[in-house]
Formats: structure tokens, C-alpha cells, sequence
């Protein structure tokens, strides 16, 4: 069941980044209807599933998923806001916000690590 869960997360992680491609290079393509929302989508709340990992499962999926339609909803508001609609904006802004998301996920996952080995008794 794990190769499974595996192999359907890197199938996501692919259809997310040809969203995100797609919509940056302004291709003209029907797949781009279904692969940018999906991107806009997934990435906010799989970058805070992530942060999540040690909680609940369905904890971490409710909390994924109303993070991601508030950053999306903020995003939206912002742009309207200052009159600079522009989806390749939002898009790079989702990418560069998951990414750094990314980054504290490891860094917290090195710090987690870390304090198990020292906690760690010898024998």
C-alpha cells in the first residue's frame, strides 16, 4: 500500500508542476483548465500537510485543505486589491510561497532529528 500511496503522490507532484509550467509559459492547451487550479490547489495544503506530518492524518488533510483555499483567497483579494490581476503572478506566488514552505519543512525535520539522537540514551 505504501509503493501505491508513493507512486500516486509523485503522479500529483507531476500534474501539479505541469500546472504551474504550463500557466508560466502561457501554453494554449486544454489540460491547462484542469493542471493550473490543481496546482493552485494541492500546493498551499500539501506544503502544510507536511508541517503537519507527525498529527492526525485527518487533522493534517482538514488543516491542508482550509490553508490552501485561504491562501489562495488572500492571494485572489490581494491582487484585486492593488489592481495587479495576473494569473502567472499568482502562480509563481504559490510556487515560491510553497517552496518555502518546503524549506522550513526540512529544516524542522533536521531539527527533529537532531534533538531525537541527543535525546537518545547509550547503552
Amino acid at each position: 500500500m505504501s509503493t501505491n500511496r508513493r507512486v500516486l503522490g509523485w503522479v500529483l507532484a507531476l500534474a501539479c508542476v505541469a500546472g504551474a509550467v504550463i500557466a508560466l509559459a502561457g501554453i494554449d492547451t486544454p489540460l491547462r483548465i484542469v493542471l493550473t487550479p490543481l496546482f493552485l490547489l494541492v500546493t498551499p495544503g500539501a506544503a502544510a500537510m507536511g508541517l503537519l506530518r507527525d498529527r492526525d492524518p485527518l487533522a493534517a488533510l482538514s488543516v491542508g485543505a482550509a490553508a490552501s483555499l485561504v491562501v489562495n483567497v488572500l492571494l485572489a483579494v490581494a491582487m484585486l486589491s492593488f489592481d495587479k490581476w495576473s494569473p502567472r503572478a499568482g502562480v509563481a506566488t504559490i510556487a515560491v510561497l510553497g517552496g518555502f514552505i518546503y524549506v522550513l519543512r526540512v529544516l524542522y525535520r533536521g531539527n527533529a532529528g537532531l534533538q531525537t539522537e541527543q535525546g537518545a540514551r547509550s547503552r
